[in-house]
């Protein structure tokens, strides 16, 4: 069965950096676009950014480019969020998820979904 492990977060100023990763396991991704989402509390899940396991197509919300870049590694099987120049608004659980196709920011259209490591950011 899939399953998706993310780590690497934790509490940073404002301004600082961290590096979200996304063990994948269970199957072959490389037809799968994977994305992150976030959820801050009081708030509904927001689209974070999505890229094709295959060829690297990328997108951002418009809250996160420039700042935020997605990638992945075949090897390793693992999905990256390197998060930049980081904000209070940004503090929320992220959750790397997998779909079988597409790169839309619609969580229904999500089939795998991780159990979420929290970010901070303290200003």
């Amino acid at each position: 069965q899939v399953q998706l492990v993310e780590s690497g977060g934790g509490l940073v100023q404002a301004g600082g950096s961290l590096r979200l990763s996304c063990a994948a396991s269970g199957r072959t991704f490389s037809s799968y676009t994977m994305g992150w989402f976030r959820q801050a509390p009081g708030k509904e899940r927001e689209f974070v950014a999505a890229i094709r396991w295959f060829g690297g197509s990328t997108n951002y919300a418009d809250s996160v480019k420039g700042r935020f870049t997605i990638s992945r590694d075949g090897a390793k099987n693992t999905l990256y969020l390197q998060m930049n120049s980081l904000k209070p608004e940004d503090t929320a659980v992220y959750y790397c998820a997998a779909r079988r196709s597409g790169l839309g920011p619609a969580g229904s259209e999500f089939d795998y979904w991780g159990q979420g490591t929290q970010v901070t950011v303290s200003s």
